[in-house]
């Protein structure tokens, strides 16, 4: 008669070896994803400053000025990305909510003069094609630093 082998299943070493390569291959598309993920967060600042944008735009145009204070009828002031927060949604143009960046810790400058202003974001890509051909803005408010390091101004 033959002998039938009925050992099923895999031995401790055979799935320590599977777990190892796994391992492995995950740490490599894991180190891989970073840069991808740094250049998704600086999308999304771009995006959000593009947001905003259009949010200081219906304020301008219900307002006649841009954000400084709480309201409408507040003077310019000391801007700050909170009281510009405050002040749209305080200002019933249907918007409920302004961006904040996608990093802990880091958040987005604006500044006003009333009558113009700058957005801006820390791009954590120096190589980001939105980084090119910066320059100081040119509308009275003043540069919150657009021209140095990673920083990504949008202004009016």
């Amino acid at each position: 008669m033959k002998k039938i082998n009925s050992r099923k299943g895999f031995t401790l070493i055979e799935m320590l070896i599977v777990i190892a390569i796994i391992g492995i291959l995950a740490s490599i598309v894991l180190v891989g994803l970073g840069p991808i993920q740094r250049r998704g967060r600086d999308a999304r600042r771009q995006a959000d400053l593009g947001q905003v944008r259009n949010a200081l735009e219906l304020y301008y145009y219900k307002c006649g000025h841009y954000p400084g204070g709480s309201a409408c009828t507040d003077p310019v002031g000391n801007p700050t990305w909170d009281a510009l927060e405050q002040a749209v949604r305080g200002a019933s143009i249907g918007i409920s909510q302004i961006p904040n960046d996608p990093s802990e810790g880091q958040s987005y400058t604006y500044a006003t003069n009333g009558s113009g202003y700058v957005l801006m974001a820390v791009l954590e890509d120096a190589n980001n094609p939105a980084l090119n051909d910066r320059e100081a803005p040119g509308n009275g408010v003043t540069d919150p630093g657009c021209t140095e390091g990673t920083n990504y101004c949008l202004e009016l």
